[in-house]
């Protein structure tokens, strides 16, 4: 049944393929490749279009294959076979570059296969290549032109976004699909170069684009993210932009969007923004008034009980971290060991920035974030970031129960395995964790250098890390 969903999914990847945010993760022509269906023909036989079918279609093949095998479906294997797919698109990609008699279309299967295998600067050259051909077929053009206005959005190349843009906005076919990811992109990276006029612009009409896309969207799942990061794009740029009417507006039309298409995660995404912006512009009461009101608007919203009950969860779950943020942190209370510096209290800390990290060796999410905070740690130590690692006793150590003497020899030995760097305290009880709302782990706290709370998540993932790493570098900015 996995392997069924995880095949529709792929579907989806694939149709979308020249849609996707490649991000540079160049995949070797030179790395071991896969024998995809018609690879084993001399690579002179095949045309550019081949070759590209073949990528294309290589990695929806094995997932087949192994359905029918009944191979077990696995993370692992998911991964692989994506890995799989670039180095045959890499392999294809290197082959036609070799060629000295490529026509037009060779030039656009080219920067497909480098778009598949994330080469995007080499797909971007193709792609130039093939828009300066003549008579190139028009839906192959608008493509073409989609993916150029992306790289170069985020090479910060402007004026050639721009410019493809405006000649892709000039042409037919337009598909909502290419124009919201090419708006997006423009708009994050005005966004990076501090230009908010035009970043918030482009993020209106990814958002709108996204909105109109989520009607006919053949994934629920992916239509939701897209709103949410085009949503909270627009907010961001607003919001960075020192614009608060337009700020929270965009909020409220995310919060009335997830209520007409029914969805309580986007539901609770926008309102949860919402009151953290309230209370970061220093109108908590009103932040936490938006809280209280949240409960009763979310039965109006909402018709089905469940739902309403599934969003009552979400913030009830926040209210601790809404009563937190903004106010002094409470210093660490019951702590047993703190090693290897010496214990210190947030006052004693004033003047730095505080990254609490409350985790456990047992959770899998928590260790996953190890490496964001040890390069945290090694960037931002020197300008006043202190990380510190809050657990408590757990009676168990590699499988065995073990009295609290030897879980910190463990715990030493877990630090010094996994090259932590930060200090790691130990509490005899649970009460810090209660006290900070860090009911489920990993949960970040970030104190600011006045000893105020100004971060509270729960959860580890790429994008959260991102996130935690700018609200450090916005926190280490403030003198």
């Amino acid at each position: 049944m996995r392997i069924l969903i995880f095949l529709s999914i792929l579907s989806i990847l694939l149709s979308l393929a020249v849609n996707t945010s490649a991000q540079s993760r160049r995949v070797s022509p030179n790395a071991p490749t896969p024998t995809a269906a018609g690879a084993d023909a001399p690579l002179t036989d095949l045309t550019a279009q081949e070759m590209f079918g073949e990528a294309n279609s290589y990695a929806k093949k094995k997932f087949a294959e192994f359905e029918s095998k009944k191979i077990p479906f696995s993370d692992n294997l998911f991964k692989a076979t994506i890995k799989e797919q670039k180095q045959l698109a890499a392999k294809y990609a290197t082959a036609l570059a070799a060629r000295t008699n490529l026509k037009a279309e060779d030039f656009y299967y080219a920067g497909m296969l480098n778009w598949l295998a994330e080469n995007q600067d080499n797909a971007a050259e193709f792609f130039q290549k093939y828009i300066a051909s003549e008579n190139p077929a028009v839906e192959k053009l608008q493509t073409a032109r989609s993916i150029v206005v992306v790289v170069a959005a985020r090479r910060k190349n402007f004026d050639e976004a721009e410019k493809r843009l405006a000649e892709y906005l000039k042409t037919d076919p337009i598909k909502f699909t290419e124009r919201a990811r090419m708006e997006s992109e423009l708009a994050k990276n005005y966004r990076d170069e501090k230009n908010y006029l035009k970043a918030a612009v482009h993020a209106d009409e990814a958002y709108r684009g996204f909105k109109t896309l989520f009607q006919d969207s053949t994934s629920r799942a992916r239509g939701l993210d897209d709103l949410l990061d085009s949503g909270m794009t627009a907010f961001e740029i607003y919001r960075d932009d020192g614009k608060q009417p337009e700020a929270e507006k965009t909020l409220e039309d995310l919060r009335k969007t997830a209520a007409f298409v029914g969805s309580t995660s986007l539901y609770y995404a926008a309102i949860d923004e919402n009151i953290k912006y309230l209370i970061a512009t220093n109108r908590k009461p009103l932040g936490l008034e938006m809280y209280r009101a949240a409960l009763a608007q979310a039965v109006k919203d909402f018709p089905i009980k469940e739902l309403q009950e599934d969003v009552a969860r979400r913030f009830k779950k926040r209210e601790k971290h809404y009563k937190l943020l903004g106010e002094l942190a409470p210093e660490l209370a019951a702590i047993d060991q703190w090693f290897p510096g010496q214990p210190r209290t947030f006052a004693g800390l004033r003047g730095k920035v505080v990254l609490l990290d409350f985790w456990a060796t047992w959770c899998g999410p928590c260790i996953q974030a190890f490496p964001s905070l040890v390069e945290w740690h090694q960037t931002f130590q020197k300008d006043g970031l202190e990380i510190l690692g809050v657990t408590d006793y757990q009676g168990e150590a590699e499988g065995f129960s073990v009295d609290n003497a030897a879980e910190i020899e463990f715990l030493k030995r877990f630090r010094k395995a996994n090259r932590l760097p930060y200090d790691f305290v130990v509490t005899k009880d649970n009460k810090s964790q209660l006290t900070y709302g860090a009911g489920a782990i990993p949960t970040a706290v970030l104190i600011d250098r006045k000893g105020m709370i100004r971060y509270i998540e729960t959860g580890s993932s790429a994008s959260r890390e991102e996130e935690i790493r700018r609200e450090i570098e916005k926190l280490l900015a403030e003198k």
